[in-house]
């Protein structure tokens, strides 16, 4: 079990083949940084399972960009994604909505969209799965790779530790959403961080 990104970056560099990764995306920019990381070392497939994304329109929208995007990077980068369906995410933050970002809330959908990611590896005989979600400051890492590691052990798939943040990776997405004309949303996806989004930039217009 890896714990930090050293222990992560001497695991790949010291691999000796090419493992199947199974890598859950949540974005395009969020997916560039990454993919630039991981390429070299894994035969990636990007899976796409979002079903917190909101609107429907949205879910799409991001969706293109990381099929067209992948393209752009390698010919070798297949993107698998699932039926939207945001009564699953709805039931997995049950009571949890108005929590904020980086609560509970956000716990129980990282382990919505990671336990989605880990049986389709496993059904597909994937040799790991990992997420871009840790890329985001946004995001608490410390519970990305404790819930990828307790659904490592859950289903027998190993989990690549994450925490690509680190290097400067996010701002190194910034660089490469530029350079590739990559969409970036403005709030994290689900309907809650929107209307959040919403509030904050009404407050500041109210302040000024």
């Amino acid at each position: 079990m890896l714990s930090n990104y050293n222990e992560f970056k001497k695991f790949i560099t010291e691999l000796d083949y090419k493992p199947k990764l199974l890598l859950h995306a949540c974005c395009a920019p969020c997916s560039s940084h990454t993919l630039m990381v991981l390429k070299d070392y894994f035969k990636i497939t990007i899976f796409y399972s979002n079903d917190n994304i909101y609107p429907k329109s949205e879910y799409d929208k991001r969706l293109d960009e990381i099929i067209n995007f992948s393209k752009k990077i390698s010919n070798d980068i297949d993107v698998l994604f699932d039926k939207y369906n945001e009564f699953d995410f709805d039931n997995a933050i049950n009571g949890l909505e108005n929590l904020g970002e980086k609560s509970k809330r956000c716990y129980e959908c990282y382990k919505l969209r990671l336990e989605k990611t880990v049986k389709k590896a496993k059904e597909l005989n994937y040799d790991f799965f990992t997420t871009t979600l840790s890329i985001s400051p946004y995001k608490v890492t410390k519970w990305i790779n404790e819930i990828g590691y307790d659904l490592e052990n859950k289903y027998n798939v190993k989990y690549l530790f994450s925490d690509f943040k680190k290097e400067e990776g996010y701002q190194d997405s910034i660089k490469l959403s530029k350079e590739y004309g990559l969409y970036r949303q403005d709030y994290c996806g689900c309907k809650y961080s929107l209307k959040e989004r919403d509030e904050r930039i009404d407050r500041i217009k109210k302040e000024n």
